[in-house]
């Protein structure tokens, strides 16, 4: 495709624009009097279809990694996706808050290197969390550096960041993903030259009342050898059903408290005879004490057995479940 414009011609349009020079709409109607069709780059079908199917990827993880971290700092985490877009790496480091926590990780057995950030509000409030805090950390108001305990900190948290991306990635590309170093410059960052693309994720973490971000950034390059794994998209049904759910559901079940009853038996007295109770007074069931008894767990019959004394305290020796076809 033969070049209409260089780059020189390119800038100095761009500053035409913004400078007010030239007024982009006047400049489409007389295009579209010519017969010329606009493009718009940013948003055609073409650049939305950059990396198709990226985000379910993301959404794999947040499921994995919700359930991980709530059960790490014991509080309610809740994540959820921003916005996807791609970027110069130049200028999305611009974009990052200051200060940040950068992680700089390799995606084996791919090629290059990736980068998660976290601003500072998602940094206090997980540290203060593993520390025992009450997750509503303070703030520093002179947007200090990270001190190298928080840092090491949050390398551990990173590790497991990652750890559940491996099994976001799983069904797609079998990856290893080890982290390289932490770092809190963005100038001391360069997974790929200014230049080149990335694609972006921006994730808002909330533990209880404090919100933070999260971004990744991942190379074009990178991603560019599977594209066509992406565009299948079949194999992502098998990221719907986290393989360790039904164990943590199971173990967290056993858990549970429950309220454990047993039913002696009944008996029917007159209203009379209620109002003269006293205490001594014995009222007569209408089972033996030998007979089988009920057992209710959470006011529903689970089991029969037969009272008596173990240890010099009450109890009940179980004979027997009850199943539906039991009737008492």
């Amino acid at each position: 495709m033969e070049k209409l414009l260089t780059k020189d011609e390119i800038e100095a349009l761009l500053a035409a624009v913004a400078g007010g020079e030239m007024d982009p709409s006047r400049e489409l109607m007389k295009a579209k009097r010519g017969g010329v069709a606009d493009y718009d780059l940013l948003n055609s079908a073409a650049h939305k279809g950059l990396v198709p199917n990226l985000d379910i990827v993301y959404d794999s993880f947040i499921r994995y990694h919700r359930v991980a971290m709530s059960n790490q700092l014991r509080k309610i985490v809740d994540i959820k996706k921003v916005v996807a877009r791609p970027y110069k790496f130049d200028d999305f480091l611009a974009t990052l808050p200051s200060p940040v926590c950068m992680g700089i990780y390799k995606i084996e057995p791919l090629k290059g290197a990736s980068m998660l950030a976290m601003d500072s509000n998602l940094v206090y409030a997980i540290v203060d969390s593993v520390l025992g805090g009450t997750g509503k950390p303070r703030i520093p108001d002179n947007s200090r550096l990270f001190t190298s305990i928080e840092l090491r900190i949050m390398q551990k948290v990173v590790r497991d960041v990652l750890s559940d991306m491996e099994k976001a990635w799983a069904p797609l590309q079998p990856t290893k993903m080890s982290l390289l170093r932490m770092d809190m410059n963005p100038r001391l960052v360069n997974i790929v030259p200014p230049e080149y693309q990335v694609i972006t994720m921006d994730l808002e973490f909330q533990i209880e009342s404090v919100k933070g971000k999260m971004v990744f950034a991942v190379p074009y390059m990178t991603i560019d050898p599977i594209r066509e794994k992406l565009k299948a998209g079949a194999q992502f049904d098998l990221v719907a059903v986290d393989p360790k759910w039904s164990q943590r559901l199971s173990a967290e079940i056993t858990e549970a408290p429950l309220e454990c009853s047993v039913e002696m038996g009944a008996a029917a007295i007159t209203l009379q005879d209620f109002l003269h109770l006293a205490p001594g007074d014995t009222i007569m069931l209408d089972k033996d004490v030998r007979s089988e008894i009920t057992v209710k767990i959470a006011g529903i019959p689970k089991f029969l057995g037969v009272p008596g004394v173990s240890r010099g305290n009450k109890a009940i020796r179980i004979s027997k479940c009850i199943t539906r076809e039991v009737e008492l």
